[in-house]
């Protein structure tokens, strides 16, 4: 199964070894950078990258559990928020994100 997929502004990834699915949206404009992570379900996890449109991935992967936030903005700094997040999921995800930038 393959263990990550991308849009314009967000990227998935699936963890077999620890059966977890998660999602990173990447918001950036000139005022400034919005990030914003999500654990996902398989479900939603299949069905990203289908759409005609990219931004009905980004409202998907919205439906999931939000994990963590972070606003750097000309209108402040807000975060990092880190919520409802367990201590192996992040560890998954941090695993999985270096797994896929070291297979490059």
């Amino acid at each position: 199964m393959e263990t990550k997929k991308k849009g314009n502004n967000w990227t998935a990834y699936f963890n077999p070894e620890k059966n977890i699915y998660f999602a990173e949206i990447l918001y950036i404009s000139r005022e400034g950078m919005e990030c914003y992570d999500y654990e996902i379900t398989q479900e939603i996890y299949d069905k990203l990258g289908t759409f005609d449109e990219d931004y009905k991935s980004v409202e998907l992967i919205e439906t999931g559990e939000r994990t963590y936030s972070f606003e750097n903005t000309m209108y402040g700094t807000q975060g990092p928020r880190r919520t409802v997040w367990n201590d192996e999921a992040n560890d998954a995800m941090n695993e999985t994100v270096k797994k896929n930038k070291s297979d490059k």
